[in-house]
């Protein structure tokens, strides 16, 4: 681990954390709070993969639709408009929106095969993004002059690596630069993310197999075809299983750093208690 000891982190003039786990349990709360303070750089790994690594596939099915009507279509061919993405750190609708959900095309839904090249080009995407820490880390301290850095991951980090296998090339360069931290939800936790999702149900990324394996399970109970499938309700009924899936896998790549409850980052409310908590954490590890 980048810090090993409680000494190790407080004595550190330069701290860097990479926070991971389930979306909505507070990586961006404790991100946005650090970087209020105006000691830390905040790098949304969200974000970068939907300016950097997918903004010219978002802007481009803007442009698709846009070409469907005729008044754009003609303000679009004559370079009389432009069309792009407004992506921010608060609101990432635009990359969630471009990923979509499979389903009956008159309900918004993408064909089951363009759903997996867009799962293919997020997967891509967040490994690369994820790659860029150490450059973002270098940029911080270089042209702003942050020494303190956190890395706010996207919630489908553990879908794009391998935290059994010891060379795994984005958990290995993350553990040399940070100090990786699993905010781990309690049972309690998990039951209010699905009763919210099923509120509003959101795009989310899938391991390639654990797609097609629920794809095929849902078409056969449904009795549905692909463009019969309602896309809500298809990313609902996978919701709890996907995070069921994943709660192993977060706690695999817990194994290259140390974890702190949801609620216990609910109860942070500046950066002093930020790094207490750290620093408890670092402690207890040790005993």
């Amino acid at each position: 681990m980048k810090y090993k000891t409680a000494t190790d982190w407080a004595n550190a003039d330069q701290k860097r954390i990479v926070l991971f786990g389930m979306s909505g349990l507070g990586k961006t709360y404790v991100s946005n709070m650090l970087r209020a303070s105006g000691d830390w750089f905040h790098y949304s790994v969200d974000y970068r993969i939907g300016t950097r690594y997918m903004g010219e596939y978002i802007a481009d099915s803007f442009k698709r639709q846009a070409m469907q009507v005729p008044y754009l279509r003609e303000l679009l061919l004559s370079d009389s408009i432009y069309i792009a993405s407004n992506i921010t750190f608060d609101n990432l609708a635009p990359l969630s929106t471009y990923l979509g959900k499979p389903g009956d095309p008159a309900k918004g839904g993408l064909s089951i095969e363009d759903y997996k090249k867009r799962q293919a080009q997020h997967r891509g995407a967040e490994i690369a993004a994820m790659l860029d820490t150490d450059h973002f880390i270098d940029r911080a301290a270089e042209i702003y002059g942050y020494d303190h850095f956190i890395c706010d991951t996207s919630g489908s980090i553990c879908e794009v690596v391998d935290p059994s296998d010891p060379n795994d090339p984005v958990l290995s360069a993350l553990s040399k630069q940070a100090l990786l931290v699993w905010i781990k939800g309690s049972e309690d936790h998990t039951a209010e993310l699905i009763r919210r999702f099923d509120r509003a149900p959101k795009p989310m990324y899938y391991r390639p197999d654990f797609l097609a394996a629920k794809w095929d399970e849902y078409l056969d109970m449904q009795g549905q075809t692909p463009d019969q499938v309602d896309p809500d309700a298809f990313v609902r009924w996978t919701y709890a299983q996907a995070l069921a899936h994943r709660q192993p896998l977060y706690a695999g790549m817990a194994q290259w750093g140390v974890t702190v409850s949801a609620d216990q980052i609910g109860a942070v409310k500046t950066p002093d208690d930020f790094n207490q908590l750290i620093e408890q954490t670092l402690e207890a590890a040790q005993k």
